[in-house]
């Protein structure tokens, strides 16, 4: 067991790392050959009230500093990140399964989100708005709205805590975090210590790792927090939205996706299949804008399927320490089976196997299905896991008729040689995001990032940032007199 793990196997709360006091342990294990990285006696419903209690005694402080001064702290984290990256690469690595190239895809990204955190810290900029009253001013202030609760999956977890953990410190906010329990470390504590390294005053950003067998619905029905964000199943979302909307609690929720990538008869096919590939197999298709579905124009069809299934059959499947290793072991036993099981509905129903690849323990080799029934539940449902469906279509109009055929509404992409072609095409598809000429998995942190449908409710990143974690408040000033009726 590394010391990054041993160190970092506890709760995080009001600055001080101790040990939780609930009767069970998390143990965290790596995915791939099931070595015991740590053991972190879970948080109990007092822990995570106390974790909330001193983020509002802190927040108030925090929220009066000066943005300069919250500024160079996020500035200190990233240097912090940039010494500490092989240190961080080899947590992904044994905490989550991920390859090399997921794990610096991950910390590039997480890079980017700390320097637009640091911007944040200077842009809630107020605004002063004219009045049918004579003599009155109309300010608008941008303030915090105080505690944020964070709950970050285990596909991303370094990234997908970050980014939000980041964005609200940056804006005047306190925040406690759930990781999830398969990623404790790597979602949680780890980037704790990181702000706490940074010099982030104590209590602002505490970790609590637990579990709702522990804790229930405590985190998310605590009176404190007054923003909720979460990554992760739709289904669980639906749960916390029900939960917020009755303590008229804002949530901001990025789920799950059934995104497709479309080739058109005019595509570059060598570059579509390098794309897809991409697009469906990096993290083990553990990202929620993979390319589930494929869809190719008939007329294509016979190239890229036979381009496509070449090149799935040369990633290498194996031990994710070794650099060379494409696919990696899935998170736990629990979503193998599930995947294994949608390839046997797949060939119950009658799909077409290109590539048929073994399951072993939590390795699942990459497999490739085509003439799915255009009726079988797995075309509208998100396959966590690396599967390809290839659907092919006759035409444009069949293509966006299949694409929005699904609950979901995440990302997506096109490739065409006529861009503006495919931008039309990107118009008339139902989803936050969509991409021509380019593979499906994007996020930046200038552009709003969330998707329509079962994809999730609100937007993070950019402008949308400051909406999610800010409030306005209206202040006004007489500064003649009013005249009262009575």
């Amino acid at each position: 067991m590394s010391s990054c793990f041993t160190d970092l196997a506890q709760q995080f709360i009001d600055g001080e790392w101790r040990p939780g006091t609930g009767s069970w342990d998390i143990i965290d294990f790596n995915p791939y050959d099931g070595e015991k990285l740590a053991s972190i006696t879970i948080a109990t419903i007092d822990e995570v009230d106390e974790a909330y209690k001193c983020a509002a005694r802190s927040q108030k402080h925090w929220s009066t500093t000066n943005p300069y001064t919250r500024r160079d702290i996020f500035d200190r984290a990233l240097r912090l990140l940039e010494e500490r990256e092989q240190e961080v690469l080899d947590a992904i690595i044994a905490e989550l399964g991920g390859t090399h190239v997921k794990a610096r895809f991950e910390i590039n990204l997480a890079k980017e989100f700390l320097r637009e955190a640091a911007q944040l810290t200077l842009r809630s900029e107020g605004r002063i708005l004219p009045s049918p009253v004579e003599g009155k001013e109309n300010r608008l202030y941008r303030v915090p709205v105080g505690v944020v609760g964070v709950i970050s999956p285990f596909n991303s977890p370094f990234l997908l805590s970050i980014k939000p953990v980041a964005a609200a410190l940056a804006l005047g906010n306190a925040v406690v975090l759930k990781p999830h329990e398969d990623s404790p470390i790597v979602g949680g504590t780890l980037i704790a210590k990181l702000f706490e390294d940074a010099g982030l005053p104590a209590g602002l950003l505490n970790v609590v790792v637990t579990d709702i067998a522990e804790i229930g619905d405590a985190f998310i029905e605590h009176p404190i927090p007054k923003v909720i964000t979460f990554t992760g199943s739709d289904k669980v979302g639906r749960h916390i939205a029900t939960v917020c909307a009755a303590q008229l609690k804002r949530t901001v929720l990025e789920l799950g996706g059934n995104s497709a990538l479309v080739v058109l008869d005019d595509a570059d096919i060598d570059y579509a299949v390098d794309a897809a590939v991409f697009s469906r197999y990096v993290d083990q298709g553990q990202v929620c804008m993979a390319a589930n579905r494929v869809l190719v124009d008939r007329s294509v069809a016979a190239e890229f399927t036979e381009k496509f299934v070449a090149k799935v059959r040369t990633l290498k499947t194996g031990d994710p320490r070794d650099p060379q290793t494409v696919i990696g072991p899935v998170i736990n036993s629990l979503q193998a089976n599930a995947i294994s099981a949608a390839v046997d509905q797949a060939v119950a129903e009658g799909a077409t196997v290109l590539v048929r690849g073994t399951t072993t323990d939590n390795m699942v080799e990459p497999s490739v299905l085509t003439d799915v029934p255009s009726d079988s539940s797995l075309l509208h449902k998100e396959i966590f896991g690396p599967v390809a469906l290839l659907v092919p279509f006759d035409g444009e109009e069949e293509a966006i008729r299949i694409v929005n055929d699904t609950p979901y509404g995440l990302s997506g992409a096109v490739h065409t040689a006529d861009v503006e072609r495919g931008v039309a095409f990107a118009q008339q598809v139902d989803t936050g995001m969509f991409h021509v000429n380019d593979g499906t998995i994007h996020d930046e942190p200038l552009i709003p990032f969330g998707g329509e449908k079962n994809s999730g409710i609100g937007r993070l990143n950019g402008e949308t940032t400051l909406d999610a974690f800010t409030t306005l408040r209206w202040i006004s000033v007489q500064h003649g007199r009013s005249a009262f009726p009575f």
